[in-house]
């Protein structure tokens, strides 16, 4: 049965959300798109539809359909964690770390003793700026919920990440104890329950190494806290891991003669006596944006050239001024200058888009010919102002002007 992406009279949101989680379970993403599509036409602004949208799409690997969908839910509901939690791993999975990494520090500033906050602003710090500040919230944690496995799950995580093998073995091995589940998490489909199944990977990938061996021992966790630790790059590792005996150097990364410590050296055996996991049910994705982002996206791109053309025009008679005064200065300012406002404007939109740059212009010229012809007419004012430097004549100067004028005319146009 297909779902339909028209609302049903008398259908509730909740309802809508409650038939997406089955189809997502069923590895049907597309059909729980439709679903949450048909609840947010009447009810666009439900924050809990835009959130479970953006999982669909996170699940389905979609990221930057994701962040649309996350980035609405936040403006619905700004006080709300799960919004900021799923707007989190859309921005890891675009690679926009610092962003990621300013969301993770909000969730956990936020929601200091909430457990599910804690250990979720820990995972999203872990994979956006690893560090101290991750490891101590990930131990916060487990310190408010130490009968929950996906604490000491995303603390096995953080620790392995930081090459703190003894006390990721510990956790995962107590996170095993907790919730047997979790050994076969990362087989797991749907949205439920998704962060369980992101961190599960997450290990899965750093104990392809052999990294970590879980139950490997029967010590608590150490105590106290776990002391400060050297730069993953730069840590030794020796330090880190079990003792090897006398005459041990360590773990050598790419050196598969070199014997591995003692913390590192039995999971991959472990896990290759294991049966193999069942097989994943097919996945069907969605095959586009449920969320129109076409007007989000020319309005971007119409703020960029507004940026841009008011920033050359301006650059253009300070130049013309100074030409006056000195004509080498004035060259010298106008490269720099016109390096400096082109850089600026396609930083700014690449970081304000949640797709390339090219895409988007392409999108917005065939709804809006005017918006894309004024993008590339304000590019060409700081490209004329680099002419000047060559050139010094004041032809350049004037042409730069008449193209930032022109721009912001095109961008008034709204066809």
């Amino acid at each position: 049965m297909s779902a339909s992406s028209s609302p049903e009279p008398g259908t509730t949101p909740d309802e809508y959300r409650q038939r997406a989680l089955l189809f997502a379970d069923l590895g049907r993403y597309d059909d729980a798109a439709e679903e949450l599509a048909a609840g947010l036409t009447t009810a666009p602004a439900d924050a809990a539809l835009l959130t479970t949208l953006a999982r669909v799409h996170l699940a389905a690997d979609q990221p930057a359909d994701a962040l649309v969908a996350a980035d609405a839910a936040v403006a619905a509901a700004p006080d709300q964690l799960d919004p900021l939690v799923v707007r989190g791993m859309a921005l890891t999975d675009i690679s926009r770390f610092t962003d990621a990494a300013s969301v993770a520090a909000g969730i956990l500033r936020r929601w200091p003793d909430n457990a599910y906050a804690q250990r979720t602003g820990a995972g999203l710090l872990g994979e956006s700026r690893n560090g101290q500040e991750a490891l101590n919230a990930a131990w916060h944690a487990v310190r408010i919920a130490p009968g929950e496995a996906e604490a000491h799950l995303v603390l096995a995580v953080v620790a392995a990440r930081l090459r703190l093998f003894d006390l990721a073995q510990r956790a995962y091995a107590e996170a095993l104890d907790l919730d047997e589940g979790i050994g076969e998490a990362q087989q797991d489909v749907g949205i439920v329950r998704f962060e369980r199944r992101r961190w599960a990977q997450a290990l899965d990938s750093l104990a392809d190494g052999g990294t970590i061996e879980p139950g490997a021992t029967e010590q608590n966790y150490p105590s106290p806290f776990p002391r400060p630790y050297p730069e993953p790059d730069a840590a030794d590792t020796a330090a880190l891991d079990e003792p090897t005996g006398a005459g041990s150097d360590g773990p050598h990364d790419g050196d598969d003669d070199q014997p591995r410590p003692a913390a590192r050296r039995g999971f991959a055996a472990r896990r290759d006596a294991q049966p193999p996991p069942a097989a994943r049910p097919e996945i069907s994705r969605p095959t586009g944006p449920v969320l129109d982002t076409l007007a989000d996206t020319d309005g971007a791109v119409r703020q960029a050239v507004r940026y841009g053309a008011g920033a050359t025009l301006v650059a253009a008679v300070v130049v013309a001024g100074m030409s006056l005064i000195s004509s080498g200065a004035s060259r010298v300012w106008a490269a720099m200058i016109g390096m400096l406002v082109l850089v600026a404007v396609v930083v700014w939109l690449a970081r304000r888009l949640t797709e390339p740059i090219g895409a988007a212009i392409w999108r917005v010229r065939r709804s809006s010919r005017a918006a894309a012809v004024g993008f590339a007419v304000m590019c060409l004012g700081p490209v004329l102002l680099l002419g000047y430097t060559v050139t010094g004549g004041p032809a350049p100067l004037v042409a730069a002007m008449v193209s930032a004028v022109a721009g912001q005319l095109l961008v008034l146009v709204r066809r």
